[in-house]
């Protein structure tokens, strides 16, 4: 099973004057539209008809960076989208990217370019209407995803907006060699990826959303949460690593289109169940859920209660034990919460912890979690084996066992929550 965790410039908007330096008139009158047709660039609507064109129900924004080994799955990804398409009430727009090394099909161009996703029968080609290509633009740069979304809003503005990173991710942790605050979004071409604090800069700019996704692994963390939870209502994410093929877009725009007035929070669970079915039939492992952004503060108050709770009871050897046995993912480091909590809870001899814990696990399962859904593989050799994800509800949590980095101490989780000495006490001898 290939997981996704281990696969500016001159843009063609250009100015009239660099335009008109270029064309032959050729003696006739000049005609700016039908110039830039020949040149195959995008001209923008008249400002009048942007102004007065009805909002839809839905805009639903993908900033896909194929810049890495996941290229051949953007083009897949984009080639579902279109088995849906943008309609009169949803407007499906995208920004896709690539780079040289990985994929060389349909057409083998290596640009990055926007797309009004349009509905078609072609499953190898990509047909939607390219609305402007860039040379270079820096996908591991949280300014680009902003100046995407913006554009988006500006020129497909609806009633509620979903914004999707897709690419690689790894939660908050550090990135390769140890040098940058992890997140989301690794450009090969700059070595650039987008790290946790950049997602909320990136949704504050952009002036929020309705619902955020992650299409990319272990993003469904207290740390990313927390972080961005100012902007957003709904978060879509996974606590595992998601296979290759990530969201199977045709089986979660389908629903949308043919009920575009859902809500948010309908929205939200059908990216999860389209998530979930799709791997459930492939008999592969996954886990998704969405979280109610509303319920975060809530959520680190039973978690600071809980943690002073195991300290004070001085229960270190039992939850160090249960941090080695709770349910764990790529990183081993990031732990599903509801579970830990639950396996200090069957031998704590405190009537605090249990009290503490059992609130904790009640509010993730009642109040913070609205739709978790797991899928196990029976496993098909060395290289695939069995998974079960039966521990995982919804939210994973960093336990290192060790003393936490120092950019933990930059998240707004480590600010406001006593984590982050929970986390240095139980790496005390």
């Amino acid at each position: 099973m290939i997981h996704k965790l281990v696969l500016a410039a001159l843009v063609l908007s250009v100015s009239a004057p660099v335009l008109m330096a270029e064309v032959n008139f050729d003696g006739k009158a000049f005609d700016l539209n039908s110039e830039m047709t020949k040149l195959a660039l995008s001209v923008p609507a008249p400002a009048a008809d942007k102004a007065h064109r009805p909002a839809k129900e839905w805009t639903i924004m993908v900033f896909v960076n194929g810049k890495n080994n996941l290229e051949q799955f953007a083009l897949k990804d984009m080639n579902e989208m279109e088995m849906v398409g943008s309609t009169d009430k949803v407007n499906i727009v995208t920004e896709v990217g690539r780079i040289k090394g990985f994929d060389s099909s349909d057409g083998d161009w290596k640009t990055v370019r926007r797309y009004l996703v349009k509905k078609d029968t072609e499953t190898a080609k990509v047909t939607s209407p390219v609305l402007a290509e860039f040379p270079k633009v820096d996908m591991g740069d949280y300014k680009s995803v902003i100046d995407f979304a913006n554009w988006a809003k500006a020129n497909y503005p609806a009633k509620k907006y979903m914004l999707i990173l897709w690419n690689h991710g790894a939660g908050w942790i550090k990135a390769r060699g140890l040098e940058a605050t992890k997140g989301i979004s690794y450009d090969d071409e700059t070595k650039h990826n987008i790290n946790t604090p950049q997602m909320a800069q990136i949704l504050k700019e952009i002036g929020g959303v309705d619902v955020y996704g992650s299409d990319a692994c272990l993003m469904q963390m207290a740390e990313v949460d927390y972080e961005i939870m100012n902007y957003v209502k709904f978060i879509v994410g996974s606590e595992e690593t998601e296979p290759g093929d990530g969201y199977t877009y045709n089986d979660f725009l389908a629903p949308v289109a043919a009920k575009p007035a859902m809500d948010p929070e309908e929205l939200a669970r059908v990216a999860v169940d389209a998530y979930a079915n799709h791997y459930a039939a492939n008999k592969e492992g996954s886990t998704q859920s969405y979280v109610r952004t509303a319920a975060l503060p809530g959520f680190l108050d039973a978690a600071n209660a809980f943690a002073y709770a195991v300290t004070q009871a001085g229960e270190k050897d039992l939850a160090k034990k249960a941090m080695g046995a709770a349910q764990s993912y790529a990183y081993p480091e990031n732990k599903d919460f509801y579970h830990f909590a639950q396996l200090v809870l069957a031998e704590t001899k405190s009537d605090d912890v249990k009290a503490k814990g059992q609130a904790l696990m009640s509010y993730i399962t009642d109040t913070l979690v609205g739709y978790n859904r797991t899928t196990n593989s029976p496993g098909s050799g060395y290289w695939n084996p069995p998974a079960n994800y039966d521990n995982s509800h919804g939210i994973a949590v960093y336990l290192p066992g060790t003393a936490a980095p120092a950019g933990y101490a930059e998240l707004q989780w480590a600010t406001y929550s006593n984590w982050d000495e929970f986390i240095a006490w139980l790496a005390l001898p």
